[in-house]
């Protein structure tokens, strides 16, 4: 019922409450109600205890570790002692010490540097494997092989140009030329009867003769050599004709007078053979074969990751210790890197897709 005098039609609206019995009854009513209050609080409590607990425990977590916390390999998919592995080994003692890591050099070597290659375009994207790359590998390799495992362009994150090394036009001391011009009229005058050599069928500097022969449109045979080794023996013997090949390798034959050097393939005099013309100051303008390294990492590196691992690797090479020991190779340090890098990529493989053509050359 509702109070006297009130008429609130709440109450009015509601069942009149059953009285409870006794007062036995009402004590334990409220001890049940009491409880359950207690209980709830208690309950509370634990989860805000816990919440708190797991909260802590996340912020006494370490924070993500900062690249690079592991060892940074560089893969050169040559084999141990060549030049591109002795500069590959100087970059990872200097990046190193940049980075404060353990930098370290790994060889790949196989199929004329494709297996290296590879390796490192199946390799995740994390800043630790690097391929040291070459002309071979993304400029000749894309065009001389139909069934190349990896895609030069697509499957790789260009960093930087390390280097650059003209080759140098070399001939037996028996051949009746003093100059390129002299050599070239020798050529056109017996075709077919002088030969060169190379590093074997497709390499670089097998493509380099081809150009040429194509720019001065003359005719050699080609000699293929499982290396630059056994080939520079046999130009010295004068069981071939010429060479061309970078200057480190052919410089101390050309110095102790034991082959002549001719022309150089790069845009300007070499500093190691200044008194030696280009083939451009020769007569054919335009010519130009160089040898190059580069740095590359597996496909879709992050941009953060790609900038902070270039910024290294161009610090290093411009340190003043590490371009005096590249020009001491014959090559020398170059600005190219990022984007520009994989431009230049491009335009290699447009370039000796073309001589390839040319000269109908096909290794599978």
């Amino acid at each position: 019922m509702c109070p006297p005098g009130l008429g609130c039609s709440r109450c009015c609206s509601e069942p009149e409450a059953t009285p409870l019995r006794s007062d036995i009854h009402d004590r334990a009513a409220r001890k049940f109600y009491q409880q359950g209050e207690v209980m709830n609080a208690a309950f509370i409590r634990s989860c805000c205890l816990a919440f708190g607990a797991a909260a802590l425990a996340a912020a006494a977590l370490p924070a993500r570790a900062e690249w690079p916390d592991k060892v940074i390999r560089i893969v050169v998919p040559f084999a141990a002692g060549g030049s591109t592995d002795l500069i590959a080994r100087k970059i990872a003692e200097g990046l190193g010490q940049r980075l404060s890591a353990n930098v370290i050099v790994e060889n790949r070597p196989g199929a004329g540097g494709t297996v290296g290659t590879e390796y490192v375009a199946r390799q995740p994207a994390d800043g630790y494997t690097i391929l040291m790359g070459s002309v071979s590998t993304h400029g000749s390799a894309p065009c001389v092989y139909t069934k190349l495992p990896y895609d030069a362009l697509k499957d790789f994150t260009p960093l930087t140009v390390v280097a650059t090394i003209p080759n140098v036009m070399s001939v037996n001391k028996s051949v009746p030329a003093s100059n390129l011009r002299e050599f070239v009229a020798l050529l056109k005058k017996e075709p077919e009867k002088y030969s060169f050599a190379s590093n074997g069928q497709g390499t670089s500097n097998h493509l380099a003769a081809e150009l040429f022969k194509s720019t001065a449109g003359v005719s050699m045979v080609h000699v293929p050599y499982r290396g630059s080794g056994p080939a520079l023996i046999d130009l010295v013997g004068g069981q071939i004709n010429m060479m061309m090949d970078v200057v480190m390798t052919s410089y101390p034959y050309i110095k102790d007078g034991k082959i002549k050097a001719l022309a150089v393939t790069s845009p300007q005099r070499s500093p190691m053979l200044p008194d030696v013309p280009t083939v451009a100051e020769s007569g054919y303008p335009g010519y130009e074969a160089m040898v190059w390294f580069g740095m590359l990492a597996p496909a879709k590196l992050p941009e953060p990751l790609r900038a902070k691992l270039t910024d290294a690797l161009v610090q290093t090479l411009h340190a003043p210790a590490m371009k005096t020991y590249l020009e001491q190779q014959g090559a020398q340090v170059s600005d190219v890197a990022g984007p520009a890098f994989g431009t230049m990529i491009k335009s290699e493989i447009d370039k000796w897709c073309g001589v390839v053509k040319q000269a109908g050359i096909k290794l599978d």
